[in-house]
């Protein structure tokens, strides 16, 4: 958390200052800071900059608790598709689901793309033989798949999120299949999602 740490050791500082004193571009620092503004680590003041956030004043458990949370102990059960499976199947578990994305899954159950409402959307419009068509044709595959392990922590998953745009991630581990394939192979045995951060939030508003 060096950003924390430099807001605390030079507050108000500017988001210029902050990326010059790190190294970095003001662009690549962006999501970060408003990841850590959004959990409330620093506050953003306009024409004076980042100070630390209320949930770093003294007293406040908030963000040790933040800090210390894993992927493990937020993740929800993961909701899964065969890659297989129709685009009409997939459209049909979206809505019994009530979830934005689903998880694709090869013949070993292992990580093999994800697709999302908008997905569907686009590949369905004017497409009179999509709901035949397999979620293969329509999924985003792997290595291009962003997903998270369960250790991680639960702010490396946030930043993710924001960084790539994306509202929900797989959680997984690596498969045994890995170890027979030669390649990366990873068992899917969760997913976070932005409903899961709101809440997260929200919790530790509530404790403060």
């Amino acid at each position: 958390m060096q950003i924390v740490e430099l807001v605390k050791a030079h507050a108000p500082i500017t988001g210029e200052q902050i990326a010059e004193m790190l190294g970095l571009s003001r662009p690549t620092l962006r999501s970060d800071l408003a990841l850590l503004v959004m959990l409330g680590l620093v506050d953003a003041k306009p024409k004076v900059g980042y100070t630390p956030g209320s949930a770093m004043t003294p007293g406040s458990q908030v963000s040790r608790k933040l800090l210390g949370m894993k992927v493990k102990d937020v993740q929800s059960i993961p909701v899964v598709v065969r890659e297989n499976a129709s685009v009409n199947d997939a459209v049909v578990m979206l809505f019994m689901e009530n979830v934005g994305s689903l998880i694709v899954v090869d013949d070993e159950a292992c990580l093999s793309g994800v697709i999302s409402r908008k997905d569907l959307l686009k590949f369905t419009l004017g497409n009179t033989n999509a709901a035949s068509m397999p979620v293969s044709m329509v999924m985003t595959r792997e290595p291009n798949v962003i997903h998270v392990s369960p250790d991680e922590s639960v702010i490396d998953a946030a930043r993710k999120m924001i960084h790539h745009q994306v509202d929900s991630l797989p959680v997984v581990v690596e498969s045994k299949a890995a170890q027979v394939s030669g390649r990366s192979r990873w068992d899917v045995v969760g997913r976070v999602t932005k409903t899961i951060m709101t809440n997260i939030l929200v919790d530790l508003a509530m404790d403060r």
